[in-house]
């Protein structure tokens, strides 16, 4: 990744199933693994936003006790989860949410995250939004937003304006990947998708895929041309 100015990239935690680590000033990647049967043991990121003493975090680990050990972490470092949001119904998005949902930790979704989660069985999100959501996270906001189809029918995107980080969830790929699990995905949709993304979002400074290590908005070019 390209380092902003006056900041340096560090880990804060780790475990064999659990790393986070900080990439910019409010911003953090959290790194768990999902094993599967075509793919193997899978790293798998999501996005945490932390702003005077709040954090919400996009993506649970896939696991409940995998984000059991986030929560614990968070809890550890003082900081008070808002909420918890999940960019569409695969596991590695919505597998742990039991975790949160104990310790009531509202959870949100695109609407259609929340039936789709269901007809498969998966944990149900609490709260759907209709194609954009906005979340206060102490003196700050981080936005939600649904630009159309790609990896899945109901893929959302994170986007916090203050650092200038994008959370493309599975939509973005890192860089030099292959199309990974296509099982759900609109191939035909998802370039124009990713360049309404690159429109909407000409400023930023990290994008953060799915998978795999994150970048600069490079990301988003290497996505719609894998999908041309």
């Amino acid at each position: 990744m390209q380092s902003q100015s006056h900041f340096t990239e560090k880990e804060v935690y780790a475990s064999d199933q659990l790393i986070v680590r900080q990439i910019s000033p409010h911003t953090y990647v959290h790194i768990s693994y999902l094993e599967t049967e075509r793919f193997g043991k899978v790293g798998c990121n999501g996005m945490i936003v932390v702003s005077d003493g709040e954090a919400i975090i996009f993506d649970t680990p896939s696991t409940p006790k995998d984000s059991e050990e986030l929560i614990a972490f968070m809890e550890g470092e003082k900081l008070h989860i808002k909420a918890i949001v999940a960019t569409h119904f695969h596991l590695d998005c919505v597998g742990g949410l039991d975790a949160f949902h104990a310790k009531e930790i509202p959870s949100y979704a695109f609407k259609s995250t929340l039936s789709l989660a269901s007809q498969h069985g998966f944990p149900q999100p609490s709260v759907g939004f209709p194609d954009q959501l906005a979340l206060k996270v102490g003196s700050r906001s981080v936005f939600v937003h649904y630009f159309g189809e790609g990896h899945t029918e109901d893929n959302v995107i994170g986007y916090f304006p203050d650092d200038q980080v994008l959370f493309g969830g599975c939509l973005v790929k890192a860089d030099g990947a292959e199309k990974g699990n296509l099982e759900d995905a609109n191939t035909t949709a998802w370039p124009t998708t990713v360049n309404k993304i690159k429109t909407a979002y000409p400023n930023l400074k990290v994008v953060i895929p799915g998978h795999g290590e994150w970048g600069d908005k490079n990301l988003l070019t290497y996505t719609e041309k894998l999908f041309q």
